[in-house]
C-alpha cells in the first residue's frame, strides 16, 4: 500500500528521493524493520491478552520432564508472527506480483489451519486439536492450488515444471506431469517438518529465519537477469519481489525470538509452525530450488526423518521380537539430545550453527556445478 502511494507520488510529482522505493533492496530493508517493530509493539499486547484468557500450553505426559515447568506458558503466539509478516508485505510489497500473492496465500491458508487447531486445543479442550486428516486435507489442498496455478498460468508457461539441479550445470530437470503431486508433497512435508521442529524455546523460529534469509537472497538473485545468468540458475522475472516477503519473515523471526528465546514467554503453537512450514515449502517451489530444500531445510528434514525412523523401527522390532525398540531416546531429534543431558539453550544454539552452515552450503552449490 505504501509502495503504491510512493509510486504514485514519484510518478505524479517526481520529488527527489522517492525513486528509491522502486528498489527491492530498499523495500526489503523497510519490510524487515517494520516486521520487527510490529513484533515489539504488538507482542506484549497479545501476550497480555493470552495470559488474561489463560491460553496456556499443555505439556505431554510422555515428553521430557524438564518441559513440565513450561505448562501454562501462553501459546498461539504465531498470531504475532503472522501479523508481523503479512502487514509489512501489504505495506511494502508489490501486490500486483503473482509470486507475492501466492506466498501470501500459502501463509494465510496454513495460518488459519494452525489457528483452528490451536483454538480447539486451548479453548475447546480437545487434546488432539484439529483432526489429523483435516490438517492433511488442507495441506494437500494448498499444494494443489499453488502447484496448479504455477503449472497453468500463462506467465509461468516456459518454466512451469522445471527446476535447477544442484551440482549440475546448464541442465534443468522437468517434473512434467508429476509436477503437481510432487509440489503437494513438498508443501505438506515441509509444513509438518517445521511443526515437528517446534519443540524447544526458539528452535523453530530461529531456523526458519535462517532459511528465510537464504531463500530471500535466492529470490533476489533469481529475479535479476545478470546474477541468474552468472550463477547458471533459472531466470525468474518478478521473483525478486519475494525478497520483500522473506525480509518480513526474517524480521518477524528476530522480533518473535525476543519473546520465544529461552526461557520462552510465549510459544507460537501450530498457528505459527504450520504457516511458516507451508511458507518455506512454497518459497522453495517459487524460486525453483526444490532439490535444495533437503540441504537448506536440513534441520527440518532431520527432525522429520528421526520421527519416521523411530516409528517404523519400533513397529518392526515389536513385530519381530515382541518388544518395540528405539533408535533415539525420544523423537523428534531435539528431544534425543535433551535426554542425553545437553541443556536446551545449547541444543538450540548448535542447531542454529548447523542451519547457518547448511545455508552457506546451499549457496555453494550454485558454483560447485
Amino acid at each position: 500500500m505504501l509502495y503504491f502511494l510512493a509510486e504514485y507520488i514519484n510518478r505524479t510529482f517526481n520529488p527527489p528521493g522517492f525513486n528509491i522505493f522502486r528498489f527491492i533492496t530498499w523495500r526489503s530493508a523497510l519490510s524487515a524493520i517494520t516486521a520487527m517493530l510490529i513484533c515489539f509493539w504488538i507482542g506484549p499486547k497479545i501476550l497480555k491478552v493470552l495470559k488474561k484468557r489463560h491460553v496456556g500450553e499443555e505439556i505431554r505426559n510422555d515428553g521430557p520432564q524438564s518441559h513440565f515447568s513450561k505448562a501454562g506458558t501462553p501459546t498461539m503466539g504465531g498470531v504475532i508472527v503472522l501479523l508481523a509478516i503479512i502487514i509489512p508485505v501489504l505495506l511494502w510489497g508489490d501486490l500486483r506480483n503473482t509470486y507475492t500473492l501466492l506466498i501470501l496465500l500459502a501463509t494465510i491458508w496454513m495460518g488459519l489451519v494452525g489457528f483452528i487447531d490451536d483454538y480447539l486445543k486451548v479453548f475447546k479442550k480437545m487434546k488432539k486439536g484439529l483432526v489429523a486428516r483435516y490438517k492433511l486435507m488442507n495441506q494437500v489442498g494448498l499444494g494443489i492450488v499453488i502447484a496448479s496455478l504455477i503449472f497453468f498460468l500463462p506467465e509461468f508457461q516456459k518454466i512451469n515444471s522445471v527446476t535447477t539441479i544442484p551440482f549440475i550445470k546448464q541442465i534443468e530437470f522437468d517434473f512434467s506431469y508429476v509436477y503437481i503431486p510432487i509440489m503437494v508433497f513438498i508443501i505438506t512435508a515441509t509444513s509438518n517438518a517445521v511443526n515437528l521442529t517446534d519443540g524447544l524455546d526458539g528452535l523453530a523460529i530461529g531456523t526458519v529465519g535462517i532459511a528465510g534469509l537464504a531463500l530471500g537472497l535466492i529470490a533476489y538473485l533469481s529475479g535479476n537477469e545478470i546474477f541468474s545468468r552468472y550463477l547458471n540458475i533459472i531466470y525468474l522475472p518478478g521473483n525478486g519481489e519475494l525478497a520483500v516477503y522473506c525480509a518480513a519473515l526474517v524480521g518477524a523471526s528476530l522480533g518473535f525470538l525476543w519473546f520465544n528465546s529461552y526461557p520462552a514467554q510465549v510459544f507460537m503453537g501450530d498457528t505459527g509452525s504450520l504457516a511458516l512450514g507451508g511458507a518455506i515449502g512454497t518459497l522453495a517451489i517459487l524460486v525453483k530450488k526444490e532439490f535444495l530444500l533437503p540441504i537448506l531445510g536440513g534441520i527440518f528434514f532431520a527432525e522429520s526423518l528421526s520421527v519416521i525412523i523411530q516409528r517404523y523401527y519400533f513397529k518392526y522390532t515389536k513385530k519381530k521380537y515382541g518388544e518395540g525398540r528405539r533408535v533415539f531416546k525420544m523423537s523428534p531429534l531435539h528431544h534425543h539430545f535433551e535426554l542425553k543431558g545437553i541443556p536446551e539453550p545449547k541444543i538450540v544454539t548448535r542447531f542454529y550453527i548447523v542451519a547457518v552452515i547448511l545455508a552457506i552450503l546451499t549457496f555453494a552449490t550454485f558454483k560447485l556445478r
